[in-house]
C-alpha cells in the first residue's frame, strides 16, 4: 500500500480546528435562535457558565465526542428547518413555537432540546428530518 493511501491519524491540530469550526457553527445558530446562556449550556450537556464563556471565544480546542455529537444534532436540526421553511425568519420562529406534536408535547423544539438530554436532541433531529422527508 502506498503512503498516499494510508490514512494518517488525526493530529491535535486537526481536532482543535474541528472544535473551533463546530463551536462557530453552534454559536451562529444560537444567535439566530436567540438562545439564552442557560439554553446553550444545557444543549451542550450542562456545561458551566465559565466553560460556555471560554467556548464563546471560539478557541481552537479539542471537544469531547459528546459535545461534538450534540453540536452535530443541532446543526442537522438547523439544516432541516432551513429546508422545510422558505425563510430564515420562519425557520427560526418555528424552533420557538410550542407544539402538541410528539415528541414536544406542548413545548417548543428549543425548550425540548434545552432540557439537556442527548435523547431530546436525537428525537428533535428525527422529527425535523421526518418533516422534510428524510426519515
Amino acid at each position: 500500500m502506498s503512503q498516499q493511501n494510508k490514512r494518517q491519524p488525526e493530529t491535535s491540530n486537526d481536532e482543535a480546528l474541528r472544535g473551533h469550526v463546530a463551536l462557530k457553527g453552534f454559536f451562529n445558530i444560537c444567535h439566530e435562535w436567540r438562545c439564552s446562556q442557560e439554553e446553550m449550556m444545557k444543549m451542550l450537556g450542562g456545561i458551566s457558565r465559565s466553560t460556555l464563556s471560554r467556548y464563546q471565544k471560539l478557541p481552537h480546542i479539542k471537544l469531547s465526542r459528546d459535545t461534538l455529537e450534540r453540536i452535530s444534532y443541532i446543526l442537522g436540526i438547523y439544516r432541516s428547518l432551513r429546508v422545510i421553511y422558505p425563510s430564515a425568519e420562519r425557520a427560526n420562529r418555528r424552533v420557538r413555537l410550542p407544539t402538541s406534536e410528539v415528541p414536544f408535547s406542548g413545548s417548543s423544539a428549543l425548550d425540548f432540546m434545552a432540557r439537556g438530554s442527548m435523547t431530546n436532541l436525537i428525537q428533535a433531529r428525527r422529527y425535523f428530518d421526518a418533516k422534510q422527508g428524510w426519515a
